[in-house]
């Protein structure tokens, strides 16, 4: 049951919609081809078990985690809200 002036089934749409951008992002973010034997950023060893398990990973798991911490928060929010939750 959908709300407002939104036609029925909108909610579930919008739900889709915002786990499928997150699908993509997620997948564009992977790392693809040959893994580099040292860090892109401290230059200490990658391990091979992790070179092994992430095709192309350029960074150790510390300057990894650190990257990932400094990651833009903006792109979690959906901003395919129907002109109904606009108006409020």
């Amino acid at each position: 049951m959908a709300g407002g002036w939104a036609p029925d089934g909108a909610e579930l749409e919008q739900i889709e919609a915002t786990i499928n951008d997150a699908l993509e992002r997620a997948r564009r973010a992977l790392p693809t081809g040959e893994s580099l034997r040292y860090c892109d950023e401290c230059g200490e060893p990658i391990p091979e078990a992790r070179r092994q398990a992430l095709p192309g990973v350029q960074h150790c798991v510390s300057c990894q985690s650190q990257l990932e911490a400094t990651t833009n928060s903006q792109e979690l929010y959906n901003r395919r809200g129907s002109k109904d939750s606009q108006l409020r």
